[in-house]
């Protein structure tokens, strides 16, 4: 599985060329994949610099930080600005590891340090997943099985992985083209009917070039569009946090009432960080149909075809989202089992299969 995993980072997702420079931020459980990747990029003619974290090391930095955690220290945004383009590979050993860090902690960490994330989002980027038994335990998976879901999701079973992103992207274009001509988008579900403006919003075709695995499309809806409640009913686990059973309701695109089964306070927490992170930043629509069950890992979960997700916070400017906040916290809704959404009035998806795309 490494080195098909590091072929299609380095040749589709990085396009890996001589003289890049590639910043590789993980933690050690992901060593098997560097080990591959790292020949793999210097063969290309590319400079790979590996910032490793051992188990445990984002929490001692939260909880003993200080002052760096209201600052960027000048050493990490030099690496940045160096840097034609970046990878992060997500490789916790515990997914849990920050659950006791305080949201309010959390919170002014990510409003501190966002910066540094609109500066990796101006370069090439990409964000990955390597498999590992503390994310297994987390999708309520063996380690075998887990890592068996992780191949399907990158179309790694293919004989040409990078030839079935290709054949996705170009459904996804198909996709979009039809929802260019689309002013309003109703969401459709159990404890949900919601009504978003999309008009004259970019819709962006994410074919695994930033995300991998990846399988959707998406826009920034218009920010004061949102009309309505929405029921999530995937859990997620962020920032270490376990979150269930999401309800927000919505009022000229602000959320003005909010509660969840699980994680409630970190939920309020979030949505205090700054005015923004009440606002929609992201509408997104599931098309990757490799990825069959929920793991309550974002990165996967919010590609599940049949799926839509709706993100908090902080909008991508090149869909014409104005939304600013250090947030940006996806929320999954599987409409595989009754749900639908309808693109001005007629069906676009229904129980997780697309219409007449």
């Amino acid at each position: 599985m490494e080195r098909a995993f590091a072929q299609l980072l380095a040749d589709y997702c990085l396009e890996a060329r001589p003289g890049q420079n590639v910043l590789i931020e993980a933690q050690t459980p992901a060593l098997p994949l560097l080990q591959a990747l790292n020949p793999l990029l210097l063969e290309r003619g590319a400079y790979p610099l590996i910032l490793l974290e051992y188990p445990g090391q984002q929490r001692d930095f939260l909880l003993k930080g200080g002052e760096w955690l209201e600052r960027i220290p000048p050493i990490r945004r030099a690496l940045m600005e160096q840097a034609d383009a970046s990878l992060r590979i997500q490789s916790l050993e515990n997914p849990l590891e920050l659950s006791d860090v305080p949201s309010t902690v959390l919170s002014r960490w990510q409003k501190a340090w966002r910066p540094l994330s609109e500066l990796r989002l101006k370069k090439r980027w990409s964000l990955t997943l390597y498999p590992t038994p503390g994310y297994a335990q987390q999708a309520g998976m063996s380690s075998a099985k887990f890592r068996e879901m992780v191949e399907q999701a990158l179309f790694l079973q293919h004989p040409d992985p990078v030839a079935a992103w290709r054949e996705l992207s170009a459904f996804q274009a198909a996709l979009i083209k039809r929802l260019e001509k689309v002013s309003q988008i109703r969401i459709e579900a159990p404890g949900t009917d919601l009504h978003l403006w999309v008009e004259g919003r970019t819709w962006i075709n994410s074919d695994g070039k930033r995300n991998m695995p990846s399988g959707e499309v998406f826009t920034g809806p218009w920010e004061h569009s949102a009309e309505g409640e929405v029921r999530f009913n995937l859990p997620a686990v962020v920032s270490g946090q376990r979150v269930e059973g999401v309800y927000l309701r919505f009022e000229r695109g602000r959320v003005v009432e909010a509660r969840a089964e699980r994680g409630e306070e970190y939920l309020l927490g979030m949505l205090e960080a700054d005015p923004g992170a009440r606002f929609l930043g992201e509408l997104g629509i599931g098309t990757n149909y490799g990825i069959q069950h929920p793991t309550g890992i974002v990165l996967f979960d919010e590609k599940i075809g049949g799926s839509v997700h709706l993100a908090l916070g902080n909008s991508y400017p090149e869909t014409g989202g104005t939304n600013r906040s250090a947030v940006h916290w996806d929320l999954v809704l599987d409409l595989r089992q009754g749900g639908r959404i309808l693109a001005d009035g007629e069906v676009l998806q229904e129980d997780g299969k697309f219409v007449e795309v």
